[in-house]
Formats: C-alpha cells, structure tokens, sequence
C-alpha cells in the first residue's frame, strides 16, 4: 500500500474518531469510533509498514491513564505481600 493511501486512511481514522467523541448520539459516536479502528487496523495490516506499527504501539501504551501505567511498570504494596491486611 502507498504511503500516500496510508497517511490518507489514518487522516479518515483521526477525523472519524474525533466526530465520535464529539457526537451526543452515543450509537453514532460508537459507530465512528468503530469505523476508526477498523481503518487503522487496515492500515498496519495490510500496509506492512513497520514505522506505521511502532507509532501505534507506542500511541497505545501512552493512551493507558497515569495510574494505570504506574502500576503495570511496578505492582502496589499490598501485592507485594508486605502491607498488614489484619
């Protein structure tokens, strides 16, 4: 796939994906956001584009909230075994 067809389906993704968020109708917003995925996933699968996957990965890991993230990098206290639970 050319880079120009790539760029222009996650142009359409990123517009779809902002109408989502921005429509009141929740059925429509889903839709569209649906629609935006599948057009990214279009795009790293079928392009192959191996620049294209890793600003993906790196999008997805920055997506998940603060307090997630800390705990995937380091687990809490109390999974450690050391917190008095009596």
């Amino acid at each position: 796939m050319p880079w120009w067809t790539s760029f222009s389906l996650i142009g359409v993704a990123c517009l779809l994906w902002l109408s989502g968020r921005r429509n009141p109708d929740d059925v429509i917003g889903l839709l569209e956001k649906l629609l935006a995925v599948v057009f990214g996933i279009v795009v790293v699968l079928v392009s192959r584009n191996y620049l294209l996957e890793a600003l993906g990965l790196i999008l997805a890991l920055l997506l998940v909230p603060g307090d997630r993230r800390r705990s995937l990098i380091s687990p809490h206290e109390d999974d450690l075994g050391g917190g008095d639970r009596y």
